[in-house]
């Protein structure tokens, strides 16, 4: 058997997952205004810089701190019940391309993430994927979080949590594939036989290039009822017209769209073959 792991945020989706629930749960009262601007700007930074062991430790800990004494429940029902709303204008078109053409060619598909399976296996399930593996909190014995960890999906254990799941359904890692953008996802990459960079920050693409794996662009985060290629084609061109870019930049803009929409388009055929 094989099988395609995907890694969640900024490569199945355009934000960070977490961040993204941020209003929802301003509404419920589970955080304050200030909390949720403060979330905020980490999401710009996200985007922007990418995530270092460093920053994602900051934003861990300042998650457990704030979640400690949240009901488990209450916090599934909310990601269950907004999750469409939240989630499907920020997929990105080509990861459900891919994710298609694995399940057409038989293979497994996992998402994988260093985000809480409170919000990952709901998110797997809506993409419908086969699997999931996230991180685990803690809870006690009212099924509240403690603000301390039982698994955290990151770096080395998401390697560690991949080839455990691969020796359990006798999945052959050589002929699978694994997507992230990010370098801390080096070791899963490292660990299958057909490592692909989305959308890679400075420090994977070294490792990309260095390593010659794949590497793809995915530019579409478009809700899921969307099929149009030409509606997507007309609204990337639409997003360019908003933020001022003239003739020139449109051209120039369109010509980096369809090169990296080349680049998917060449990944897909070699899935095909």
């Amino acid at each position: 058997m094989q099988a395609a792991f995907f890694d969640l945020d900024k490569t199945v989706i355009a934000k960070a997952s977490v961040a993204a629930f941020g209003p929802t749960l301003y509404n419920e009262g589970l955080i304050s205004r200030r909390i949720l601007i403060r979330a905020a700007v980490a999401q710009l930074i996200f985007l922007q810089l990418g995530a270092d062991h460093a920053r994602l430790e900051r934003m861990r800990r300042s998650m457990l701190k704030l979640t400690r004494g949240w009901e488990r429940e209450r916090v599934e029902r909310i990601v269950r019940e907004t999750l469409t709303q939240v989630v499907e204008p920020i997929i990105y078109r080509e990861a459900l391309d891919l994710i298609e053409e694995h399940q057409a060619a038989g293979r497994q598909v996992i998402i994988i993430s260093s985000s809480p399976e409170e919000i990952v296996k709901p998110l797997a399930e809506f993409l419908g994927a086969d699997d999931a593996i996230a991180t685990r909190a803690s809870l006690d014995a009212e099924g509240r979080y403690t603000g301390e960890l039982e698994f955290y999906a990151y770096g080395e254990a998401k390697a560690e949590a991949v080839r455990a799941l691969a020796e359990e359904h006798d999945i052959d890692l050589s002929e699978s594939y694994a997507y992230s953008d990010s370098h801390t996802d080096v070791p899963m990459l490292s660990s299958v036989g057909h490592p692909v960079a989305v959308n890679p920050d400075k420090e994977l693409m070294r490792e990309a290039r260095a390593q010659k794996w794949s590497i793809v662009q995915f530019v579409h985060p478009m809700p899921l009822r969307d099929q149009s290629v030409r509606t997507r084609m007309r609204l990337a061109t639409v997003m360019l017209g908003a933020a001022g870019v003239g003739a020139s930049g449109l051209a120039v803009g369109y010509w980096r769209l369809n090169r990296k929409t080349k680049t998917l388009r060449q990944h897909l055929t070699q899935l095909g073959q």
